[in-house]
């Protein structure tokens, strides 16, 4: 397993939402489900943070203006 892997593993991104909870949109990212928790799919996941990181670095390089907005219930 990669360091990013194993870093993304340490921090629990691999778990999803409450199987009762899930959005149908989310199934290709779904592995399994555990304890009625899904568990994802971690290499879809770098993946996608990847593919991000890569549209951010292009906005960034036309200085274009980025706002990150995070909440927490």
């Amino acid at each position: 397993m990669s360091q990013a892997l194993a870093e993304l593993v340490e921090a629990g991104v691999h778990f999803g939402h409450q199987t009762r909870r899930w959005n149908p949109k989310m199934k290709p990212f779904i592995l399994e489900s555990r304890n009625q928790i899904h568990i994802l799919n971690i290499e879809e996941t770098l993946t996608q943070i990847a593919t991000a990181a890569e549209f951010l670095a292009g906005l960034a390089r036309k200085n274009k203006r980025i706002l990150f907005v995070g909440c927490k219930r």
